[in-house]
């Protein structure tokens, strides 16, 4: 393995508090949601997601469908995002989620610039499990512990000795992590980049 960091985008969920559908193709600002997380991620390499593909081909990057049935949440898009990473010789890989477009844009970097072999985003104290590195050797570990059931990410990331990586809130106090999970969080996701654009960030 070398040492390049493959960034991996997270975005297989099944978008039920949105009522079905791909979260990251809303329409923020003119872009899909994703077109947003793939800029401020920086290294996107590929996107995890199930379904067609076709629906991604606009971002000329691989889709990376889960390896094991039955959705068992986004450890198996990590697995499916270390697979692929691990194929092509890459020994390192940082997830983002697909929902989140205001995550700070040097996440891929200060987390991987952590020598443990998971390092996960905090802010506040708050644990956010979805954006971190990862080191591909973890994987047949991982693969096993999805095949025993485990589900929860930061179960098995503390378990393989996770560092944690503190970020700051944004302005006003702003969640960077902010997510969009509902009808109501577009149109607040809507109104922080108005915000934002008119402080000119």
């Amino acid at each position: 393995m070398d040492g390049r960091i493959a960034g991996i985008v997270l975005a297989g969920g099944q978008s039920r508090r949105m009522g079905g559908g791909d979260k990251g193709l809303l329409d923020l600002g003119g872009q899909p949601l994703i077109a947003h997380v793939i800029a401020r991620l920086g290294c996107a390499r590929a996107i995890s997601a199930n379904g067609d593909p076709a629906r991604y081909a606009g971002f000329a990057l691989p889709v990376l469908p889960d390896s094991i049935a039955g959705w068992p949440g986004p450890l198996a898009g990590v697995l499916a995002g270390m697979d692929w990473a691990a194929a092509q010789g890459i020994g390192r890989i940082v997830t983002a989620a697909a929902d989140t477009p205001f995550f700070p844009r040097d996440l891929a970097a200060r987390l991987a610039g952590v020598q443990a072999p998971v390092a996960m985003a905090t802010c506040e104290g708050q644990d956010h499990p979805a954006f971190a590195a990862w080191d591909v050797a973890l994987r047949e570990d991982l693969r096993a512990a999805l095949a025993s059931g485990t589900r929860r990410m930061r179960d098995w990331m503390d378990a393989q000795g996770a560092a944690r990586v503190e970020f700051a809130a944004g302005p006003e106090g702003a969640d960077p992590f902010f997510n969009v999970n509902a009808p109501a969080d577009l149109e607040t996701a809507r109104a922080m980049l108005a915000s934002a654009a008119g402080r000119g960030a």
